[in-house]
């Protein structure tokens, strides 16, 4: 008889059931719909991380089970919160527009209220006219396509060449990392068409949304909380089957997965390429909570920070890059955040906001030494001590 797919994979029910229990009681305890002990601040933080765990699976698929180590898929999350950042800006932007000339006594053109609305948006890189990058920034359902497409195809284009090439190893983790710098000091230009090193602002707004941030910011939450869990799903049932036997095998010989007939090209493309999709909506997600989105978001050693995530958290293990992610996330925060007391130690004091990279590099390296397996690795300790 076949074992249904939870049955065979028992910790995608323990991880869902988990992240359902922390949503519920996020939910009772939040600040909006909830007791008011979580204030809405720590609402967002709790969301973003959600994201930045989404983004962390994403990340494992692709250098934990294919074995790539991609220095660019910050890249491709960003470029997701850029998509739907030009809806939000575009549509928040119009309705104050539009309200600013309905004082008048003759009603506003179209063409004066677009005119109004690029004056807005790029007034402060010396523009007003709309880019063409901006041509379906009015439609929601084009740019929530977009979030998609556009890093989809770009992921795609990159990695046809690069793999075709047949660049591997530290080469193709340069050329991933140039691919976001590249991106990154495009986008730091004023005639990038996304405003240039000011980027997208107010997206915490949803236009025509009078209800207060409180609920707004338990929207978000639900929605990453539920990517998450579709992302989580999606990416177990991808390693589980014979797709997953065979990049596991591109990862440990790829020599010899070529040499039994398998397209590994095909296959690190596949991969790289959903990846790309699962970051960028993971990007969608987190920037509306974030407020702001400029190209600094997308420098290379944010895709270096994902990567130390996943290798603290235990990579080739997708509840391990969660954890990993959401462990570094909410420490970081709490270290960066001014929450960490200062320590004096009359010679000099030592200020956890200046000494947390610091930390957290330490942390990669010691994990790379003495714990490969990462923190994930503690459950295959507990595993073995029951069946002992």
């Amino acid at each position: 008889m076949r074992q249904s797919f939870i049955a065979k994979n028992p910790s995608v029910l323990v991880f869902l059931s988990t992240l359902a229990l922390f949503t519920l009681l996020v939910t009772v305890f939040a600040e909006g719909p909830g007791a008011g002990l979580i204030p809405t601040s720590f609402v967002k933080t709790l969301g973003k991380t959600l994201c930045l765990c989404l983004i962390a699976i994403a990340m494992d698929l692709i250098w934990g089970y294919t074995g790539i180590l991609s220095l660019g898929h910050f890249a491709f999350f960003g470029l997701g919160g850029y998509m739907i950042g030009m809806w939000l800006m575009y549509e928040r932007t119009r309705l104050i527009v539009t309200e600013a000339l309905a004082q008048g006594d003759i009603p506003p053109t179209e063409a004066e209220v677009v005119d109004g609305i690029g004056s807005q948006i790029f007034g402060v890189v010396g523009s007003s006219e709309f880019p063409m990058v901006w041509m379906f920034a009015d439609s929601l359902v084009l740019q929530l396509m977009l979030v998609v497409l556009v890093p989809g195809i770009l992921a795609a284009i990159f990695g046809w060449l690069a793999f075709r090439s047949r660049v591997t190893g530290v080469y193709l983790s340069i050329l991933t990392q140039a691919m976001t710098l590249a991106l990154a000091l495009y986008l730091f230009q004023n005639d990038s068409g996304l405003r240039g090193n000011n980027g997208l602002s107010g997206l915490q707004n949803l236009p025509g949304v009078e209800a207060p941030q409180a609920e707004v910011s338990m929207w978000f939450f639900w929605a990453s909380a539920l990517a998450l869990g579709l992302g989580y799903l999606l990416a177990a049932w991808v390693v589980s089957g014979k797709f997953g036997s065979v990049i596991r095998g591109i990862r440990d010989n790829e020599a010899r997965v070529r040499f039994l007939g398998y397209p590994v090209e095909t296959f690190k493309l596949a991969v790289f390429t959903l990846t790309a999709c699962i970051a960028a909506i993971a990007g969608a997600l987190y920037y509306p909570q974030a407020g702001i989105i400029n190209p600094a978001e997308m420098a290379p050693v944010a895709s270096i920070y994902l990567a130390v995530w996943v290798a603290i958290g235990g990579r080739g293990r997708l509840y391990g890059a969660v954890i990993g992610a959401a462990f570094v996330s909410l420490v970081s925060t709490w270290f960066t955040g001014g929450q960490a007391p200062d320590i004096p130690l009359g010679f000099y004091t030592i200020k956890w906001v200046d000494w947390w990279q610091v930390i957290l590099g330490l942390s990669f390296v010691l994990v790379t030494l003495f714990a490969p397996k990462g923190i994930g690795g503690l459950f295959d300790l507990l595993q073995r001590k029951d069946r002992t």
